[in-house]
């Protein structure tokens, strides 16, 4: 089905051989075509979020957390940065009233509330917390703390902060009328299993956390009236044996039917079945013919997605055939020096 809306790209790159950290693209949804528009300065995104209503963007760069204005043709104008107490940031979300954004720092291993201004600008800091290393003895093992994904619950009353390097996921109450963080319950998942993301069906009654070194998504049941609460209620492993393959990324589609896995050293995406209870069936899966597909962006109509390929510095693109079982590459790959993260959005 052909659309007349109008997309653009926003993809956030590493900066040691481009300066110019966010690059923009026209989009086609109906041909996953990706023509280059314009681009900013910034210094080594990790990750991009745009408000509700489509206003503004935040990037987390080097100094902190940037904001932008976006036109109506989806350029970015710089608004301001702001530090977030503790090193790079890794990722990002936001609350749908444009009050507050949090960011999960890989690095240091710190969960920081922002708050966001009425004009879009980034204000100050809200509240901080830096997650603790496990093992404490010379005999132990040390645990050092790397917060790799932060998401909000559906209802947005609580912070799921996923670190892989302790092996939990940390659930914080939000008080956004005091802007504070508090511990409610952890998620804690098998040793050294690395979770690296995580993400809440569309019903908002599953959870599902992608491990990196055991190539697992873990399906949890939540429910508001629970609380904090979170109930194991499947292991999908993508691989009997996982060897040097590392999950990377993790998406849902917009119904709610498919969910898609990028795996490192393997280069390629696993497609799974999700049914009406929200549990997983593996269907097919699709070599991506680069290496490390970082992130991947499912295109509006759902007959395509992009990965990007970090370590071979590009983009691909792939349209998925649900009724064969298979994605097929198109398109020519766009050249892009170490692609971190990406974001559609409708221009409106």
């Amino acid at each position: 089905m052909m659309t007349s809306k109008k997309y653009v790209a926003y993809v956030g790159i590493y900066t040691q051989k481009d300066p110019m950290g966010i690059h923009i693209y026209d989009l086609d949804p109906d041909s996953a075509v990706l023509r280059e528009r314009s681009k900013v300065k910034a210094d080594n995104v990790s990750d991009v979020r745009i408000s509700s209503g489509g206003q503004y963007l935040y990037a987390t760069v080097d100094q902190g957390l940037s904001a932008y204005h976006i036109d109506g043709n989806g350029d970015l104008e710089f608004i301001n940065t702001n530090w977030i107490g503790g090193m790079r940031g890794h990722s990002l979300c936001l609350d749908s009233k444009r009050r507050y954004a949090f960011v999960g720092g890989f690095h240091d291993g710190r969960v920081t509330m922002m708050r966001i201004n009425a004009d879009g600008s980034v204000g100050d800091i809200a509240d901080g917390i830096f997650h603790q290393r496990l093992g404490f003895s010379s005999v132990e093992k040390r645990e050092d703390p790397h917060v790799t994904s932060v998401v909000l619950t559906l209802n947005e009353k609580y912070l799921c902060a996923v670190d892989k390097g302790i092996d939990q996921v940390k659930i914080y109450e939000v008080d956004y009328e005091r802007g504070k963080l508090k511990l409610e319950n952890i998620i804690r998942c098998p040793m050294n299993s690395a979770p690296r993301t995580m993400a809440f069906g569309v019903n908002g009654k599953q959870a599902y956390i992608l491990t990196e070194t055991t190539n697992t998504v873990m399906v949890l049941d939540y429910r508001e009236d629970r609380g904090a609460q979170f109930d194991l209620a499947q292991e999908l492993h993508l691989f009997t044996k996982a060897g040097n393959a590392a999950c990377a990324d993790l998406k849902l589609s917009a119904d709610g039917k498919y969910l898609y896995v990028s795996v490192d050293a393997r280069n390629s995406v696993a497609c799974n079945a999700i049914d009406d209870k929200g549990r997983l069936t593996w269907i097919f899966t699709t070599h991506i013919s680069g290496d490390y597909p970082k992130e991947l962006a499912l295109l509006p109509g759902g007959d395509y997605y992009l990965v990007l390929n970090h370590d071979s510095d590009e983009i691909r693109s792939f349209h998925l055939n649900h009724e064969k079982n298979y994605g097929l590459m198109k398109n020519k790959p766009i050249a892009l020096s170490t692609p971190n993260c990406i974001l559609i959005h409708e221009i409106r």
